[in-house]
């Protein structure tokens, strides 16, 4: 069986993908899964920043690990490469889907969409948010990993 390759994308690469990454890494070594996992943006913006301080915080007193992560923006090579590319919300979704060739667009999917069902399907963007927002990303994210683990080994 080939190494399963899953990416996380965002607007920025620095709360959400990252975070989503972070808890991904854990949750599938604890499950003993062997996956590639990368994040990424839709914007350039912060290109080569680490995650959010915050996201760092929030995730790091859950014990996930953000070592080694810096933002890079998503490239056509991505939707060759990875076989799950999983955007955070409806507005990064169509953006992945404007770029993506025709014939890798069933790689795309809303991350929350392997969460169980539930009141949203979209990670909610932290960044202009309260402290108490990375905190709701982590939940929905460790939610949402837990069903992709699911899906991966089924």
């Amino acid at each position: 069986m080939t190494i399963p390759k899953v990416l996380f994308v965002c607007l920025g690469n620095i709360c959400r993908s990252p975070t989503a990454e972070a808890v991904f890494k854990a949750r599938a070594k604890a499950a003993g899964l062997e996956v590639h996992i990368d994040s990424a943006g839709t914007s350039g913006w912060h290109v080569n920043e680490k995650p959010d301080p915050r996201s760092i915080e929030a995730g790091q007193a859950r014990g996930y690990s953000f070592t080694g992560q810096s933002s890079r923006k998503v490239i056509r090579a991505d939707f060759g490469n990875f076989d799950y590319i999983l955007a955070m919300d409806a507005d990064n979704l169509s953006e992945l889907s404007d770029m993506c060739p025709d014939n890798h667009k069933n790689k795309l999917a809303l991350f929350l969409d392997y969460a169980p069902k539930g009141s949203t399907r979209e990670v909610p963007d932290p960044y202009y948010g309260g402290e108490d927002g990375f905190d709701i990303v982590l939940d929905l994210i460790e939610r949402a990993s837990d069903g992709l683990i699911k899906d991966i080994l089924a």
